[in-house]
């Protein structure tokens, strides 16, 4: 009892700490074969809009031709939520008449902010001939969209090094890009080594981190495996104890290193925060309930 009222009393002081203006962004995956027998998609979108999110994403995948579940998936959306919409993009195994025709199919439908990514190949990753910076380039010849870019404080998978990877966030910022969105991490210290980083470059778009709430601690292990995503050692202590059928409990921990990662990012100077919802609002719900009480919510 000792140590939950421990967390409790964390949570709230951490969360009395964020003073600064904050405005958020919410991630959304279209339904796959437009099957959503739940509702997941469209009623996480409609309760976490009430947060007023400077935009949505809607992603997408080189498998199974589902840009047009994504393209199908917006159109869904209902108009009264008056949301600005971003869909992701993507360049690999795809023509560029292809992706010019879909961006001008976007802006005459209304939809004017993109996030433009490579995307992975469904061949070899050395057939691989357009990069996200020839799409972010292709895009603004388009339409003057406005544009978001991924960043990766630790590394991608396929970067040499962290000083390439860099450089490749740069070449999208010098083609268009207004700002870049990074890979969910769980180290702070990482974050603010990148950023710091990407300033000695001149790079001074904001970088907007990605927070993927943790709802299963087993899962998010197995998924991490396959990335660069380091778990901090005091994460996994936290969850020593926890069982991952106690799905409750995940949650709940999971809020509280939310909270703990955006009141450092908050202290850092960071304003903006992108969510990775998996199309459920109910942590991401309580988190921005509890912040809007006590910053300058945007």
């Amino acid at each position: 009892m000792n140590s939950i009222n421990q967390y409790h009393d964390q949570l709230y002081q951490n969360i009395f700490n964020i003073k600064s203006r904050i405005k958020f962004s919410f991630e959304f995956f279209p339904p796959i074969n437009y099957s959503d027998p739940q509702g997941k998609f469209l009623s996480s979108i409609k309760k976490l809009s009430i947060f007023n999110p400077n935009f949505i994403s809607i992603t997408c995948t080189s498998k199974n031709n589902i840009e047009d579940y994504t393209y199908q998936s917006i159109q869904k959306i209902p108009k009264k939520l008056n949301l600005n919409i971003a869909p992701h993009m993507i360049c690999a195994n795809f023509s560029k008449k292809y992706i010019r025709d879909l961006a001008k199919r976007y802006w005459d439908d209304g939809i004017k902010s993109i996030v433009a990514l490579r995307g992975d190949s469904l061949h070899n990753k050395n057939s691989l001939k357009f990069y996200a910076s020839d799409l972010v380039y292709l895009l603004k010849q388009v339409a003057d969209f406005d544009i978001s870019v991924a960043a990766y404080p630790e590394k991608h998978p396929e970067s040499k090094n962290i000083k390439d990877d860099i450089n490749n966030l740069k070449m999208k910022i010098n083609c268009g890009a207004n700002r870049a969105i990074t890979q969910f991490f769980f180290d702070v210290d990482k974050y603010l080594k990148f950023r710091d980083n990407c300033l000695k470059v001149g790079i001074s778009v904001d970088i907007i981190p990605g927070i993927l709430p943790i709802v299963n601690f087993q899962q998010l292990k197995k998924f991490v495996s396959m990335t660069n995503v380091h778990i901090p050692k005091w994460i996994h202590n936290i969850f020593q104890n926890v069982s991952h059928e106690d799905i409750y409990i995940n949650k709940m921990v999971g809020l509280l290193i939310c909270v703990n990662i955006i009141q450092k990012l908050c202290s850092e100077g960071v304003s903006s925060f992108h969510f990775y919802t998996l199309n459920h609002f109910d942590t991401i719900y309580t988190l921005c309930t509890l912040l809007q009480q006590n910053s300058s919510f945007e």
